[in-house]
């Protein structure tokens, strides 16, 4: 319990520990304010049964004579005066109650935003290679469904804790004063029996925690797969089996949210039994003890009172307890993702502090680069030299490495071994940003958000500091601005549907191409970007290309070697090595793996 309390500490920011102090310090103002208002119920039932109290008790005379000031000259009205005195206490107590759970309300909402902004800031700025071994749908379920668990049953049960534990050990101490024996008997009993039932089920509370995790991350995996395949799905009429797909791992977690709850109410129902007969017992031991009813009512009271409060507060101790045992696995995950993101943010921030131009060249340098976990080079000894403003191709078999050298040409992944150098600058994560500032990419997929056309082309700009002139500025050099004007009804307004369903494949495409010449950049790049359009579509939009702009550098990776006939040179690549560069025609003449590429024409 320690350790997850820790964790949780660790999750917090310097001033998101400074608030938790104060609501801290405010929840034990709560509990003495609470013992307070208990405590009061003894004196005013023992006054209220015999009112010669007030002549023999010094706090009772000393209160009397100076209420006398203000004009309370009776026994009755000073009666009278007490109650209201132990009402407005209640009051007081009830209303501090209500603004403390106000804020440790509003700090928990709070602390929920804050933890899923700062893990998806952590996830956003880690380099590209190390989302190549995360799921999307793992990393949604962390920001989206475990911090929420983790706040809800873990931050938040942490505060009852806290608060209720003050709570019952102000009131016991109250009960400790009135009667030692009894207290130490009543306060053993429903203690041991919430530890012993505690003890015997924490193993279960982390082993469904655990599982839990397990059947979120397959349904978050589920519902990705299901709406990211849809059209094959339909076209398949694969609807059950994807339903059950998801049905499993849904109605487990379901299950395991049940026991967790099931388990922190257990004690409840069979402890009330004990509670309220522990009670009667005790009042039936005071009535032993006392010489008579009335003279035990006072401290009978003062139990009744003390245990209405002190069994709801056990209660939730037990149930907080359970919950932080349950949710112990998702704080561990969001710990270890903390963690190592804190390491990784630090070693990836990029900075612009060396300036990078591009008038010249672009040179990879004894490239080496190994994917994580790949026994494998996927590329060897790459030496290659991109002359500005020229047009470059880049082909091979599958699994060749032409999207992993573009990978590295765009700065996204880092070469073990070798340099990328633009204009005789090293480029690194020192200068990446630049780098990456000059670069427009098309990929083969073209991500399409539920949004306008503008608002896709100017993809990442908030919509009110949208450029609509550059906007249709990167439509026409794309080809694009006749289809939007003559067939949209909104023109650049019109909203294209999630991932573009309404648009055809070159549609998309163009988008993807009219995105990337948004700020006017000096080096396209397209990885395979005409990979899923049929041959005439992908002709209409090579000669596009190829028109865009004269003193444009652009490297394409192709599918299809009509693709790069017209490039000023192609490299040529086979199992991660260069083995050849030059023309089409040269390659033509030399290779017969050019020669039997798939997409041959």
């Amino acid at each position: 319990m320690e350790k997850i309390i820790k964790k949780f500490i660790f999750l917090l920011t310097a001033q998101e520990r400074k608030k938790a102090l104060i609501l801290l310090v405010m929840v034990i103002i709560m509990a003495l304010l609470d013992t307070i208002g208990v405590a009061s119920i003894m004196p005013f039932v023992a006054v209220l049964t015999n009112p010669t109290l007030i002549e023999t008790n010094f706090f009772l005379i000393t209160m009397f004579n100076i209420s006398g000031k203000f004009g309370v000259e009776t026994y009755h009205q000073f009666l009278f005066a007490l109650g209201i005195l132990v009402f407005l206490l209640l009051l007081i107590s009830i209303t501090f109650k209500a603004v403390t759970i106000y804020f440790q309300t509003l700090f928990i909402t709070n602390l929920q935003h804050n933890n899923e902004r700062r893990l998806v800031e952590g996830y956003i700025h880690q380099p590209y290679s190390w989302f190549l071994n995360r799921h999307s749908a793992d990393l949604g379920k962390n920001i989206l469904s475990e911090v929420s668990v983790v706040i809800a049953n873990g931050f938040n049960p942490l505060i009852e804790l806290i608060s209720k534990s003050l709570i019952c050990l102000a009131l016991i101490s109250l009960l400790l004063l009135t009667n030692v024996k009894l207290t130490i008997v009543v306060s053993l009993t429903l203690g041991l029996s919430y530890l012993l039932i505690y003890l015997f089920l924490r193993k279960l509370l982390s082993q469904i925690g655990k599982e839990r995790i397990k059947a979120n991350k397959l349904r978050f995996t589920a519902i990705s797969e299901i709406f990211g395949a849809i059209k094959e799905i339909k076209a398949g009429g694969l609807e059950k089996i994807f339903i059950n797909q998801f049905s499993k791992p849904s109605r487990d977690f379901a299950l395991y949210q049940a026991y967790s709850k099931i388990i922190s109410q257990i004690p409840r129902y069979a402890l009330e039994i004990i509670a309220f007969g522990g009670m009667l017992l005790a009042i039936l031991y005071l009535m032993i003890k006392s010489s008579s009813f009335v003279n035990a009512l006072p401290i009978i009271a003062l139990y009744t009172f003390a245990g209405y409060r002190l069994m709801p507060a056990i209660q939730q101790i037990y149930q907080s307890i359970t919950q932080l045992r349950f949710v112990g696995p998702a704080v561990e995950v969001l710990y270890n993702d903390k963690k190592s993101l804190e390491r990784l943010y630090s070693i990836n921030t990029y900075e612009a502090n060396d300036g990078v131009s591009f008038k010249k060249n672009i040179i990879l340098n004894n490239i080496n680069y190994n994917y994580p976990n790949s026994s494998q080079p996927a590329l060897k000894d790459i030496n290659i030299d991109i002359p500005v403003f020229s047009k470059i191709g880049i082909v091979g078999p599958t699994g060749s490495g032409k999207t992993t050298m573009v990978d590295i040409i765009l700065s996204l992944l880092e070469a073990q071994k070798g340099t990328l150098v633009v204009d005789d600058k090293i480029i690194d994560k020192n200068n990446c940003r630049i780098w990456q500032n000059y670069i427009g990419y098309v990929p083969q997929n073209i991500f399409l958000i539920d949004d306008t056309v503008a608002a896709n082309i100017a993809f990442g700009i908030e919509k009110k500091n949208i450029n609509l002139e550059a906007v249709k500025r990167a439509a026409k050099i794309a080809n694009l601005d006749e289809f939007v004007n003559n067939e949209l009804p909104n023109k650049y307004h019109t909203t294209i549907g999630e991932r573009g369903i309404r648009l055809s494949g070159g549609q998309r495409q163009r988008i993807g191409i009219a995105r990337a010449m948004y700020h006017n950049p000096k080096l396209l790049i397209l990885d395979e970007a005409t990979n899923a359009v049929d041959n005439l579509t992908e002709k209409a939009i090579m000669e596009e290309v190829y028109n865009i702009d004269k003193n444009l550098t652009i490297v394409m990776i192709a599918h299809r070697l009509s693709t790069v006939m017209k490039c000023d040179k192609i490299f040529l690549l086979e199992k991660g090595k260069l083995i050849k560069q030059g023309t089409y025609s040269e390659l033509k003449q030399f290779s017969d793996l050019f020669n039997d590429a798939p997409g041959k024409n």
